[in-house]
Order: structure tokens, then sequence, then C-alpha cells
């Protein structure tokens, strides 16, 4: 009987000096200092074989390692975790065929943060991309274009000047696009199927070339080509498809016509001239 009441004596003194609580039974971790961050004495959750906690509660902040008040699962069951995440995926695709987009990739969490562990780090990253897959939409796009034209008395002022145009020196600092140095400039010829009453006051230069049933040319110089479209001018039809025009200077001048051909050089008049640009 003796033997028996010592070792219980024994094993009391060895586990005194630790706080029995169980941070993991409350559910508690608390970054920081928290004193609502307790497991009481008289919890059903508190283990009250020790003998020298003299009724003290234990706790689950932080700070209790520095008080040394901590429940005793307390480091296992609340030590501070990174939040991990898995490597990054493949880029998608460019999410559009023809032009500038998007591509993204992305990334999972594997394990949150817990317990005041650093934060995720970001999941999702978008870099920009240049869909080139253009001729296979080209012919649907431009059927629903507007073309933007003007007199081509103003082609001559969008020609670079080779010793004084500012633009000329800017461009030798820019890496060459292969695309534009082989484009050139082309001509279109349409037939007008329509015109509104408006295009008739625009003087005896411009409004007889924009009645029913004339035919003119249209340059696409390259200072107007989109490189989205492949290089092309906005609203420069489709062959034998009705598509729009309005007149840039007076936008109450609007109407329809038809592609005839697309050619090298606008053979409208006599002398190679053409009658109006794509802006």
């Amino acid at each position: 009987m003796e033997v028996h009441l010592l070792i219980l004596v024994a094993l009391v003194v060895c586990t005194g000096a630790r706080r029995r609580g169980s941070c993991r039974e409350a559910g508690l971790c608390c970054p920081g200092r928290d004193s609502n961050c307790v497991v009481p004495h008289n919890s059903v959750l508190f283990n009250t074989i020790t003998s020298d906690d003299h009724g003290k509660p234990c706790y689950c902040d932080h700070a209790c390692l520095k008080v040394g008040d901590c429940c005793e699962d307390f480091q296992e069951y609340c030590e501070a975790r990174n939040c991990e995440v898995s490597g990054w995926g493949p880029w998608s695709e460019c999410n559009t065929d023809c032009g500038t987009g998007i591509m993204t990739r992305e990334r999972h969490v594997i394990h949150p943060a817990a317990n005041g562990g650093e934060v995720c780090p970001e999941l999702s990253q978008k870099r920009s991309c240049y869909g080139t897959r253009c001729e296979e939409n080209i012919h649907v796009k431009a059927n629903r274009e507007t073309a933007m034209i003007l007199s081509a008395t103003y082609s001559t002022i969008r020609h670079l000047n080779e010793s004084k145009d500012i633009r000329n020196n800017l461009r030798i600092k820019y890496r060459k696009d292969p695309e534009v140095e082989k484009s050139k400039a082309y001509c279109i010829v349409f037939e007008v199927t329509k015109a509104k009453k408006h295009c008739e006051s625009l003087g005896n230069e411009i409004s007889p070339k924009l009645e029913k049933g004339s035919k003119v040319c249209v340059v696409c110089e390259t200072a107007a080509m989109r490189k989205h479209l492949g290089y092309r001018c906005h609203g420069h039809g489709v062959d034998h498809k009705t598509t729009r025009f309005a007149f840039l200077a007076f936008p109450q001048c609007h109407g329809r016509w038809k592609r005839l051909e697309m050619t090298d050089k606008c053979m409208c008049d006599e002398n190679g001239k053409a009658d109006f640009i794509f802006v």
C-alpha cells in the first residue's frame, strides 16, 4: 500500500509543472497577446491532476511563450505555419486570335497560413501577348468595319520629310518590325452603292465621286495600316461585299460601297492618282 502511494505522489510531482489545458480541444490559437484566449482552470478541457497550478488557467496566445503559462499542446497545435503553394502551372494560350491579348498562369494553395504565419503569395499572373492568327477572321471583321476616308490631297501631309521630320529620327532608335518593313501601300477600288444626301454638299471635287454608281480608288498607306489587323487598313472591305464608309472631315456624309478589286497602284484616273485615303 505504501509503495502504491509513493508512486502516485511521484507522478503528481513530475507532472505538476505542466498546465494540462488543451488548445486543440478548446479550438483556440491567437496571435500576439490576448487575455481572452484562455482555457479556464475549472474548464472540462483542463486536467486538474496537476499539483502546483493553484487554480491558474492556461493560455493559447503567442505571448504565453514568454510568460510561461501556455497550455500543454500549444506549441504542437498553435505553431505558426507559413502558407505553402504549388509551382506555377503553364501559361494559357493568348485570349485573342489576332492582336493584343493576355496570357495567364496559376498556382494553388497546398497549405493555408495558420497561427500568424506568412500569408499566401499571389496565385495568378498575367502577361501580354499578341495573337497572329489574323487571316482566319480577317473577312468576318472586315465585313463589319466602317472605312474612315479623307480626300487624297491629304496624302502628302502623311509623308515623312527624310531630312527634317523628327519621326524619321525616332524610327532609328527602335527595333524594326519585319512585318512593317515588308508592308507597302495598296489601292482598293470601290463602287458606291448608296450615299447620304449630305455628301452632295462636299463641293464639285468630292461630291461626284461619292454618288451612287461611282467608282473610286482609295489608297491604304503604311501610316494608316493597323498591326492588329495584319498590317492592313481598317475598313478596306471584302471583294464583292457591301461595307460602309464615312467621310472623316464631314461625318454626316456616309454610305455603302462594294469592293471591286485590290491592286498595287490606283488606276482610277489617267495619272494613277487615288481619290481618297484610308485614315
